[in-house]
């Protein structure tokens, strides 16, 4: 048998050949010799990887240090290691003896890489540019402000690493962690999502979010995943171009079912050699992807044929317990469904209670630990319940954080929505106590939630100043600078005002649960769109991004997308893209049918559709006017629908 010290001086060669083969990279780090040896490196970094694993799980069971092994690499490992937060049996000399042949290997044939000629690198070229292609999303991907605390869903988190790590070929390629409103399920996602880009595993994140449900983000899941994975590993590249060449409609393609087949199994199946280890995918909040008809493929997809992944793959999806995304995943052999709503009540209660903890910690003084597992009991197991508490509590100016406490202590026992509804309202009460200051929570709350896209404050203040009543001409931030606990984006003038829970969005729109504080939708639509068509009025112009040339395609304007944002600002932008979109839902008027004939019989509309080329939205302007030419014609010819006859007789007067 084999001692302990042989074993820590294998393992200490183990980091030395680690060792060289980072110094090897580092004498071929020119970007020809890198961009020839793309797959070595993927192997290398994956092989690498697997080591680090392997070396955390040993020194959880012995510490050991030898002369061999960098200090810096030490605290390395023991990281990774605390954050498993569990014991796992040393390896054998075999493994280790395995790990430093791979690398060997690897280390001769990066060294035996001839550097490319510029045919490879003309490939290389047309493989990226192919690659963008794809109709993907932006701003989907992994938030690393929305982790769990340290230290808290450490059983839960443990769990979905072991079926991460776990190389059975019957390990399910699909972990489905649901739960209801509030209970934390994307901080875990996140946790996970940066977990595995530590390690190098994460092949793509795609987070779904309700504010963006207008541009059916589900057409977009599976090709940015797509571009995801290629991006990590090369060798799906020239697959996919291959795969887009053949079918050139499957770069913008809404056809779910194709996209999948086409642009992830296909090419993954036919990826040569062997594998590269696991690699994660984090689908997040699927359930905020948009009503139901629209996951419904989505469901079909995962539940039919994600059997069919390579072994290697794992996909990690979280979303509320619907029925429908019940029904499709529920008891599927390739899906693990994990419920958080069904976790062990004490240990959500010890996470809650370290977080609360935390988060008042500066109030030692004034709680007692007796009081922080007080709020952890009421939370009902809620970490938004927990998080929205203690923002109620900390202090402030006029705030009195044991009064905000037994505040909340009385509130009535209830599950976990009545629990955070009871919040929000006190909230609310709280921020705007007078007819007057909550009449101006509604309308600017109006604003926000019928916008088609996010916007800061800065873009709102714009859009609002040219709303048709005068009376609503105030700048957003008196209402908005208070509800920092509620919205994101409300203390920074470039940042996307939008909720911070999508259970937010929920109790604003049921007026059942939010009473007085409930949002309709009146004339919000009819708002934003004499809003849009002033704004386009006053800021469109003929070369609004200063160009030189107009004898120049956009694609040969080097500094293109930085004039853009230079010269259209957000609130021009978006009342180019949206306009139309609000118009359909606004009721006719004669000042809103006036300024639709002032964009598109003049200038303005050259300027517009200019303003939509530089600006790669080019494709809108054909839906725009047909949605602008819908609403008239229904407008002026079908008076039952709630138009005034004196003005269809005012609006063909006048020639619209």
């Amino acid at each position: 048998m084999l001692s302990h010290s042989s074993i820590d001086t294998s393992i200490g060669g183990l980091v030395t050949t680690i060792e060289r083969t980072y110094e090897l990279i580092l004498e071929n780090r020119s970007s020809s010799k890198i961009n020839a040896t793309k797959d070595v490196l993927v192997d290398i970094a994956q092989v690498v990887q697997e080591c680090a694993q392997f070396i955390t799980k040993y020194s959880e069971t012995k510490t050991f240090c030898t002369p061999l092994i960098p200090v810096d690499f030490m605290k390395l490992i023991f990281f990774i290691g605390s954050w498993l937060g569990k014991s796992v049996p040393s390896e054998t000399m075999t493994k280790v003896v395995n790990y430093t042949w791979k690398l060997e290997r690897l280390m001769q044939e990066l060294r035996d890489r001839p550097i490319p000629d510029i045919h490879y690198g003309i490939k290389q070229i047309f493989e990226d540019l192919s690659s963008n292609w794809l109709t993907c999303a932006d701003g989907v991907g992994l938030n690393e402000v929305k982790k769990c605390l340290d230290g808290t869903r450490i059983e839960v988190l443990n769990e979905i690493v072991d079926w991460i790590n776990n190389t059975s070929a019957a390990t399910p390629r699909i972990f489905w962690l649901y739960g209801q409103a509030g209970k934390g399920k994307s901080a875990i996602a996140h946790t996970i999502a940066r977990h595995a880009q530590n390690l190098g595993v994460l092949g793509s994140c795609f987070c779904f979010s309700r504010v963006r449900q207008h541009e059916q983000l589900h057409t977009k899941l599976f090709p940015t995943i797509a571009r995801d994975l290629a991006h990590r590993d090369i060798r799906l590249r020239p697959l996919l171009v291959e795969v887009t060449t053949n079918n050139y409609s499957l770069r913008d393609t809404t056809d779910v079912a194709a996209q999948w087949n086409k642009l992830i199994l296909e090419p993954l199946s036919q990826l040569k050699g062997s594998l590269t280890g696991n690699v994660v995918v984090v689908i997040d909040a699927l359930d905020e992807s948009g009503a139901e008809r629209t996951r419904t493929t989505v469901l079909e997809v995962l539940a039919t044929y994600g059997a069919e992944l390579p072994t290697n793959i794992r996909i990690l999806l979280t979303s509320r317990p619907l029925v429908d995304i019940g029904e499709a995943l529920n008891t599927i052999p390739h899906i693990r469904a994990r419920s958080l709503d069904a976790i062990d009540t004490e240990l959500t209660m010890r996470d809650i209670h370290l977080y609360v903890s935390t988060r008042l910690k500066t109030l030692r003084d004034t709680f007692s630990d007796e009081n922080f597992q007080q709020l952890a009991v009421k939370s009902g197991g809620v970490f938004e319940w927990a998080r929205l508490a203690c923002d109620f509590m900390s202090p402030r100016i006029g705030v009195i954080p044991k009064d905000r406490f037994h505040q909340i202590m009385s509130h009535a026992p209830g599950d976990g929505r009545t629990l955070l509804d009871e919040m929000y309202t006190t909230f609310l009460k709280d921020l705007f106590r007078g007819s007057d200051d909550r009449r101006d929570f509604r309308s600017v709350m109006q604003q926000i939630l019928w916008l088609k896209e996010p916007l800061p404050i800065s873009a709102l203040d714009f859009i609002r100043d040219r709303f048709p009543q005068e009376d609503d001409r105030y700048p957003v931030g008196f209402i908005l600078n208070f509800m920092a606990s509620l919205l994101a984006g409300v203390n920074e003038l470039s940042t996307p005002v939008r909720p911070l829970h999508a259970s937010f969005y929920d109790f604003l729109l049921d007026k059942k649960r939010s009473g007085e504080f409930f949002i309709q939708q009146g004339d919000a639509h009819r708002n934003l769109a004499v809003a849009s068509l002033s704004v386009m009025q006053a800021g469109l112009h003929f070369n609004i991004c200063k160009l030189e040339t107009s004898y120049i395609s956009n694609l040969e304007v080097a500094d293109l997308e930085k004039r853009v944002e230079e010269n259209i600002p957000p609130h021009l932008l978006y009342s180019c893209r949206f306009w139309a979109t609000h118009l359909q839902a606004a009721a006719f008027k004669q000042d809103l049918a006036e300024l639709v004939r002032g964009l598109v019989t003049g200038e303005q509309m050259l300027f517009w559709l200019e303003a939509l080329g530089v600006s790669k939205f080019i494709r809108e302007a054909c839906g725009a006017l047909i949605s602008a030419e819908g609403w008239l014609q229904v407008s002026l010819f079908v008076p039952n629908i709630g138009c005034h006859p004196t003005n269809i007789e005012l609006a063909q007067k006048n020639g619209v």
